[in-house]
């Protein structure tokens, strides 16, 4: 069959996230059917391709069609492929706990499973009003957020998010979190650091802790890199200001490192960075590689000490059929094999360097304005006021063999960690080929 066909198919059946079905049906969204992948590419039923510069929305950290995660998915495939998780357990899942909890230094002990970045923020945000209910403070039912955060599109999710689109659309059904300053660096005034904004951010989080902490359960955070909102960037002071406030006021902090976690910000975990812990970690997207949907909360001895009680109603009361799934474990599991024997840190710095000078013609456009990069997470703002400049450049990205969507008129690389020089190359000049052109 070819694209056409595929094409046809899928806009009478298939109803796309995130998306104006229209745009696709008048051709103005260009919709993509995609028959295989490997590396870095993508390939259509007739055999054009695409590099994926964007990881598949972030989740697909060492290539398509990986060997090493394959064969391990492909051996669980033979032994089981789920179980029930309430009552019973397997060997992937216990592995994989005892696993993240070591890489946090065994701070965040007790893991608790669900499918997507979603649910785990719902599970957090349960948690966290749950445990101070266990505590005798029920009234700890608010959550702060920071201003112009993204944590999800479940109701509970987009309730601790502060994205005006969503809040037009669900905004009556929502439990509304409130914003406080964001540490956006770009945000420096005439002599200040990307650490002054984060300090005067902080100040601001201080005084509504001081004024609302009897009545607020924790604040969630993107950190160092507020994604969804427009890759905002700053500097790992906030975190480490953050930590002491939500001590002082007895505030859980919840790090939602579902984006920015393993290794996307040049740290297996972005907080790391700040020398913090969360009181609780949310993980998804790129645990299992970009394979299969896996999501993880991990807590403290003393969050989950909480419901460790003879009572059920004192009991975490969550859970979803695919829970701790064992063939998503047994991919997470060799992803997590893939960073600890090829070094991908130390690799991804390289790259990093390499790539970031590759970019300067991007930096230097005419219409580029605050180019920034954390990690392997580059971003820069277009100044365009045609409200069609996303589509526009969507467009003449994939006409160039690139996959790139950019959020608003945000331009943002997130390839995954594979790329070798000549695809850098390629992905950096055609880029800026592809922005003259969505321009003009």
């Amino acid at each position: 069959m070819t694209n056409a066909d595929w094409l046809n198919r899928s806009l009478k059946a298939v109803w796309h996230p995130c998306t104006q079905m229209k745009y696709h049906d008048s051709g103005e969204l260009p919709l993509i059917p995609v028959a295989s992948g490997a590396g870095a590419w993508l390939y259509d039923f007739e055999g054009r391709r695409y590099l994926d510069a964007i990881g598949s929305w972030w989740v697909n950290l060492f290539g398509h069609a990986s060997p090493r995660i394959n064969a391990a998915v492909k051996d669980q495939l033979d032994r089981l492929e789920h179980v029930i998780l309430a009552g019973f357990t397997h060997a992937p899942v216990v592995e994989l706990s005892e696993r993240l909890s070591t890489l946090t230094g065994g701070e965040l002990g007790h893991c608790f499973y669900a499918s997507d970045g979603s649910a785990a923020v719902e599970i957090a945000l349960k948690m966290s009003h749950h445990y101070w209910r266990n505590h005798g403070q029920p009234g700890k039912q608010e959550f702060l957020c920071l201003a112009g955060s993204y944590h999800g599109e479940t109701l509970g999710a987009l309730g601790v998010s502060d994205i005006g689109l969503y809040k037009e659309a669900y905004g009556a059904l929502m439990h509304h979190a409130i914003a406080v300053p964001s540490p956006d660096a770009r945000q420096a005034e005439v002599g200040e650091t990307a650490a002054d904004v984060a300090r005067r951010a902080a100040a601001g989080l201080e005084a509504m802790l001081a004024a609302r902490h009897e009545s607020v359960a924790a604040l969630i955070v993107e950190p160092l890199v507020q994604g969804a909102g427009g890759m905002v960037m700053y500097d790992p002071e906030y975190l480490r200001r953050a930590r002491a406030l939500c001590d002082r006021y007895r505030v859980h902090l919840i790090a939602d490192e579902i984006m920015v976690g393993f290794g996307r910000t040049g740290t297996l975990f972005a907080h790391e960075q700040a020398g913090i812990r969360p009181d609780l970690l949310c993980l998804s997207k790129g645990i299992t590689g970009g394979y299969l949907p896996l999501s993880v909360v991990l807590s403290t001895d003393d969050l989950y000490g909480a419901f460790y009680d003879d009572s059920y109603t004192r009991a975490f009361l969550h859970s979803h059929s695919y829970t701790g799934n064992t063939l998503a474990c047994r991919a997470a599991l060799a992803t997590l094999d893939i960073f600890a024997e090829d070094e991908v840190l130390a690799r991804n710095r390289r790259f990093a360097e390499r790539f970031t000078d590759l970019l300067v013609p991007l930096a230097r456009h005419p219409r580029a304005r605050h180019f920034r990069r954390r990690g392997m997470i580059w971003a820069v703002d277009i100044d365009s006021a045609d409200p069609d400049f996303r589509l526009r450049f969507f467009r003449e990205a994939l006409q160039r063999e690139l996959l790139l969507r950019p959020l608003g008129t945000t331009l943002y690389f997130m390839p995954p960690y594979i790329l070798d020089d000549d695809e850098a190359v390629l992905l950096a000049e055609r880029a800026v080929a592809a922005l003259d052109a969505a321009l003009a």
